[in-house]
């Protein structure tokens, strides 16, 4: 019988004028649900995100992904009951809350330049994002979310069946030689 992989590229990483590496496990939830979700999230002590925003702290964060759908981002061994705890916050309302863990790659870029690979990729204004911000866009020709940590670090989601593509783009767009100064 053949050993699990736990992330989608074996931990991989690239070091170039920013490095791009694979996050270990991490735990992840989808919410959607049209009812007030403060309560929903304070079953697990998390903040409501305002618009456009990833809160929390450490491992244990919440974005908001759309009016209606939250991510939320915990340890791997804590989404079970994590899960338990919203389905039965919001038991008798419409919702959906799932286990996506295993759907999507996490990527770190870290570097002077992040926001130089990241807008290489992506049709986001860079220079106006903040620290905090999420955002759902494209990298390249995939579907991404990515938001910065501080102005040297920013974490992509990507859907896993697409994760090779998407660290290989970074890797290419971070290959030295190919910084242009744009955020000098």
């Amino acid at each position: 019988m053949s050993d699990p992989v736990s992330t989608a590229l074996a931990g991989a990483r690239h070091v170039g004028y920013v490095t791009i590496e694979e996050a270990g496990p991490v735990g992840m939830i989808t919410l959607r649900c049209r009812a007030d979700v403060a309560p929903a999230l304070a079953a697990l002590n998390l903040p409501v995100p305002g618009q456009r925003r990833i809160v929390g702290a450490g491992a244990r964060r919440v974005a908001w992904m759309s009016p209606d759908e939250w991510l939320i981002l915990l340890p791997p061994a804590d989404v079970a009951r994590a899960t338990a705890a919203l389905t039965a916050a919001l038991a008798g309302q419409p919702h959906l809350c799932a286990d996506v863990s295993d759907a999507r790659a996490v990527l770190h870029l870290h570097g002077p330049r992040v926001r130089e690979v990241l807008a290489k990729a992506c049709p986001v204004d860079l220079g106006r994002m903040t620290p905090g911000e999420m955002r759902r866009s494209r990298a390249g020709q995939i579907a991404a979310a990515f938001w910065l940590e501080d102005d040297r670090t920013a974490t992509v989601l990507c859907y896993r069946s697409v994760a090779r593509y998407a660290f290989d783009l970074f890797a290419m767009l971070a290959r030295p030689g190919s910084e242009v100064g744009l955020f000098d």
